[in-house]
């Protein structure tokens, strides 16, 4: 390896540890609250009144923080950059603000408040439950395709029982797979759609009462246990994975011993085989 190559590896590696250092992390989710603050500060038409010109001075000078600091990120890990998703996050989130917010892009300027989720990876505990629930997603597929059919069937049911006498709520099968979402999540469902429906139907509580039973307190509590285990799971093996790194620096310490005391015990040898030819003579 050349001595350029040497001194790049070099500082890439002071930067690396400047980027991951925790009192920048400090420095950065300070600076992502601040920067939540003076967002919100920017819908207040008094606050804009009075401090605009400072909430854009503020906001940018955030913003070229931002910038410098994923910058850094990229000279630092160089390809290593965008193997992490976390990273790739950040670069998206920090490039959106870099766009200029016309007329064309002014949904652009609504979607700065995104800065603020950069929260969730600069701290540790919101990026474990992100990815808890990214590896929960799987075990939910069988799940949503369950409460589909579910919806399905029972949707068609609906309109066929209570579309003739009810077509805003159950004319088709959309609007009965709305009803019946609006049912589920239990938001005015009593007073609001079935027992008006039992005026007419008086019969309908049959239908509706084991709906809510199977869906709301049956299915949707599944979502909850697969969200639940996978966030066990997660911390088992990040604590695995602690231990196990304590394990190796336990190890590497007792070889580090060992190392010492087969050299203490080479140079006591060496003493004494000194000590025996000087005796001899």
């Amino acid at each position: 390896m050349t001595l350029d190559a040497l001194t790049q590896s070099a500082w890439r590696a002071r930067l690396t540890q400047l980027v991951e250092h925790a009192r920048t992390r400090q420095v950065i989710t300070a600076l992502i609250c601040l920067n939540a603050v003076t967002l919100g500060l920017e819908t207040w038409d008094d606050a804009t009144r009075v401090a605009g010109g400072w909430l854009v001075a503020i906001d940018t000078a955030i913003l070229s923080v931002f910038v410098a600091e994923v910058g850094a990120k990229i000279v630092a890990y160089g390809r290593r950059f965008p193997r992490d998703p976390w990273n790739v996050f950040d670069f998206v989130v920090v490039g959106i603000g870099l766009i200029p917010a016309t007329h064309s892009f002014s949904v652009l300027r609504a979607l700065r408040v995104l800065r603020v989720l950069r929260l969730v990876s600069v701290v540790p505990s919101m990026r474990r439950v992100v990815q808890a629930l990214l590896s929960a997603i799987p075990g939910m597929g069988s799940i949503v395709l369950l409460l589909g059919l579910i919806y399905y069937v029972c949707g068609v049911m609906a309109t066929k029982l209570f579309g003739a006498a009810f077509p805003e709520w159950f004319g088709s099968i959309g609007a009965s797979m709305y009803s019946l979402f609006q049912i589920m999540t239990l938001e005015s469902w009593s007073m609001g759609i079935v027992r008006p429906v039992m005026e007419v139907h008086p019969w309908a509580w049959a239908f509706f009462v084991p709906f809510i039973l199977l869906t709301s307190f049956a299915v949707l509590n599944l979502f909850i246990a697969i969200i639940v285990n996978a966030m066990e799971a997660h911390h088992r093996a990040e604590v695995a994975d602690e231990e196990a790194q304590r394990e190796a620096v336990r190890q590497q310490r007792h070889e580090r011993l060992d190392e010492e005391m087969r050299g203490l015990r080479e140079e006591l040898q060496a003493l004494r085989q000194a000590v025996e030819r000087r005796g001899e003579r």
